[in-house]
């Protein structure tokens, strides 16, 4: 019983210790002051410069471009914009997303529900791993990297306890895991002797590169995975959600797309200029990015004393420009909590200013945002055309501070076609 008691005293201690050790500096620095900038900003590395937390530099890496600044942050984009322009909307790319739609839309043949979010992703995967890696998503090494990557990104933004078994530490692992990964497929890649590469993909460009280490290499994919896979599959859930209230935009949505679908044969995939014809779609994805402020904040530092509506910023302090509540400002939009299409009639579909910077502007706009938009068009054209939806239950958004819908957003969903042939795309080549 003492033994018991002594063991007991001992974790304790030693538990108490290394929470003391990780929470002190917390405790002796609480945070260095900042505001909160609830209007539209702009001046990016004149008055005010990217700032993340060091846990969050420590995870993400020192090349990642989300937390570069100056010269190496415009190398880094350089790539980041060739990798877009070498996906671009190229009929290759597009019939890569479009095959990804009709694969994870097909596999819900015989089912009366799903949990969304986990669909979403899988579609978002299975697009953007094949432009980086030249994988399919069904490779053995890809499905490694994805379950990894799930460790990662739960762990991406949480209390920077690296102690082992927190999701910090698990998440700082699941990089090490990432980047073994990444050179393992780097390595076949090189020596040309990996029978499940499929074609050419941008990490050859990568590999090419000898000015990047391989962590620099690591980091861009993880980027581009960020980007990609996490981006795209939160603003389908978002679609999802929005326009599963709203019968009149799913008719809207569903009148345009049978008009796209009767002018192509039905093995044909969707175009470039299939896309361009998405103008209400265009216009519910707009709506859902100001409704649904996937990125509600940045972190910026003030570079020298900022005078702002009657306001001095100090120089050093942390500025946490508030993304969405611009486009909830009534001063901005009509009725700004309604989700209403409409209200994008006549604008141009792809600007992003100071009134509407979902994918954030200036030297920081998202270099991929347009192809996200081009990911959730071609996957919403197979959902409305081949299924109808009903939200399960209460479920809405959450910030965390990434969105995130209670239980995976799961829908009951239904098939247009009453009879037992199955949708068009069913039994292809995927």
């Amino acid at each position: 019983m003492v033994t018991t008691v002594l063991l007991a005293v001992f974790v304790a201690a030693i538990l108490a210790a290394v929470v003391y050790r990780h929470f002190l500096p917390l405790l002796r620095n609480p945070g260095a002051p900042g505001a909160a900038s609830a209007g539209p900003s702009s001046n990016e590395e004149r008055l005010f410069q990217c700032s993340y937390p060091g846990p969050i530099r420590g995870i993400l890496g020192g090349s990642s471009l989300l937390v570069v600044t100056g010269e190496r942050h415009r190398r880094i984009r350089g790539m980041a914009l060739a990798f877009v322009a070498s996906t671009g909307l190229r009929p290759a790319y597009l019939a890569d997303v479009d095959r990804a739609a009709r694969a994870v839309v097909a596999s819900w043949r015989g089912r009366c529900a799903v949990a969304f979010c986990d669909e979403a992703r899988q579609f978002a995967f299975g697009a953007i791993v094949e432009q980086v890696v030249g994988l399919s998503p069904e490779a053995p090494l890809i499905r490694r990297l994805l379950e990894h990557y799930s460790t990662f990104m739960k762990g991406l933004v949480s209390l920077p306890l690296n102690i082992p078994g927190t999701p910090y530490a698990r998440a700082v692992e699941a990089r090490r895991k990432i980047s073994l990964t990444l050179e393992e497929i780097m390595d076949e890649r090189w020596k040309g002797d990996g029978s499940s590469f499929r074609k050419p993909a941008f990490l050859d460009v990568l590999i090419a590169d000898s000015e990047l280490s391989h962590d620099d290499k690591v980091t861009f994919v993880l980027d581009t995975l960020l980007a990609g896979y996490e981006t795209t599959s939160v603003l389908l859930s978002m679609l999802v959600y929005f326009v599963g209230q709203s019968a009149q935009c799913l008719e809207q949505l569903k009148v345009e797309h049978e008009s796209i679908r009767s002018s192509k044969g039905t093995d044909e995939f969707l175009t470039a200029e299939d896309y361009r014809k998405m103008e209400y779609t265009q216009r519910v994805i707009n709506e859902t990015l100001r409704c649904g402020n996937i990125v509600k904040f940045v972190h910026r530092k003030a570079l020298k004393d900022v005078k702002y509506k009657g306001y001095v910023i100090p120089a050093g302090w942390k500025v946490l420009p508030i993304l969405g509540s611009v486009h909830l400002d009534p001063a901005l939009y009509k009725n700004p909590q309604e989700f209403d299409p409409c209200r994008w009639e006549g604008l141009d579909q792809t600007s992003s200013g100071k009134k509407f910077a979902p994918f954030g502007g200036g030297l920081r706009l998202c270099p991929g945002s347009e192809l996200g938009k081009v990911e959730a068009a071609f996957f919403l054209h197979h959902l409305v055309l081949q299924y109808g939806w009903r939200l399960d239950g209460e479920y809405v958004p959450m910030a965390h501070p990434y969105v995130e819908f209670s239980k995976g957003l799961p829908i009951e969903i239904w098939c247009h076609q009453q009879s037992d042939t199955a949708p068009w795309f069913v039994g292809q080549q995927l």
